[in-house]
């Protein structure tokens, strides 16, 4: 009789699977960030917007005073800012909701289309996805702002500076001014893509943001209530836009108040970059442990 032995292969205990050679980098998260605000038709829209009426404001407002003042008139003197320089401030206001609109677009759109589980899926930890987000939308708005102040001053030259009205670069303020101009509006759009980041959604974060720039912060400047007085120096607008107005005008309107605080133009943009550090690590904070 014969016996037939099968043979078994024997198993060989399975090792760790290969890693993949593809790793997600922060500037692969940049690239991508970048390549999303740009495919969206709202961000063209927006800056657009934002460059016309920052421009059409100055020109506006400068052609006014060409019609009605004289030569060196308003322009200096020690005797209050410059008119330059006041033509730049609702500009400035009016530009900004233009730039929170696309601030806040950019985080809560993702939640609306489901985009962000894919970016989430792509960074599971999350906060780098929020990170490339902010320098992204920060530079993009910073670099249209640039443009926008320049061609608003280019303009303001061109009607005032035959009248001695329009800013003179020689000043010592002038660039702290015009360049405050355009950081104050992309600081401001990282606030309010923060308030995106936490609310994450589109109508709610809106309706909180621009509530908050156009009906709180001017109520609260204008009724004479002392605790009110305290306060309303430290919200974000008020204090943030302090950078895009010259010392004369600072001081006046400090002047004008029996209490609160007096800030300068840095220390009152510091206080909207605590804003904006204080909001989007609380975003950053939720994004961790919320379900995307």
């Amino acid at each position: 009789m014969s016996t037939t032995t099968s043979t078994t292969p024997a198993l060989t205990k399975a090792g760790p699977a290969a890693a993949s050679p593809y790793k997600v980098s922060f500037g692969h998260l940049l690239r991508a960030e970048w390549i999303k605000l740009w495919t969206v038709r709202s961000t063209v829209w927006t800056l657009s917007i934002m460059v016309v009426v920052m421009v059409g404001l100055v020109a506006a407002v400068s052609a006014l005073g060409a019609a009605n003042m004289g030569p060196g008139e308003g322009g200096g003197g020690g005797e209050g800012p410059a008119f330059g320089y006041a033509a730049f401030v609702p500009a400035v206001n009016m530009a900004s909701l233009a730039v929170v609109v696309l601030g806040v677009l950019t985080i809560t759109g993702e939640y609306t289309t489901g985009m962000i589980r894919s970016s989430a899926a792509a960074a599971p930890r999350r906060t780098p996805v929020l990170w490339s987000k902010i320098v992204v939308l920060f530079s993009t708005i910073l670099a249209a702002s640039v443009v926008a102040v320049a061609l608003g001053y280019l303009v303001e030259v061109l009607i005032l500076g035959g009248k001695d009205l329009a800013i003179d670069l020689s000043d010592g303020q002038a660039l702290r001014v015009l360049g405050g101009c355009a950081l104050y509006l992309a600081t401001i759009a990282i606030f309010a893509f923060a308030l995106g980041a936490l609310m994450r959604h589109s109508a709610a974060a809106l309706a909180t943001v621009l509530g908050l720039l156009l009906v709180i912060e001017t109520v609260m400047s204008a009724i004479p209530w002392k605790p009110l007085q305290y306060i309303s120096p430290f919200l974000p607008a008020t204090a943030g836009s302090k950078i895009t107005q010259p010392d004369e005008l600072n001081d006046m309107m400090n002047s004008m108040s029996e209490v609160g605080a007096n800030l300068s133009a840095w220390q009152g943009y510091g206080v909207l970059v605590a804003w904006v550090v204080v909001l989007v690590a609380l975003a950053a904070f939720l994004m961790k442990r919320r379900d995307v």
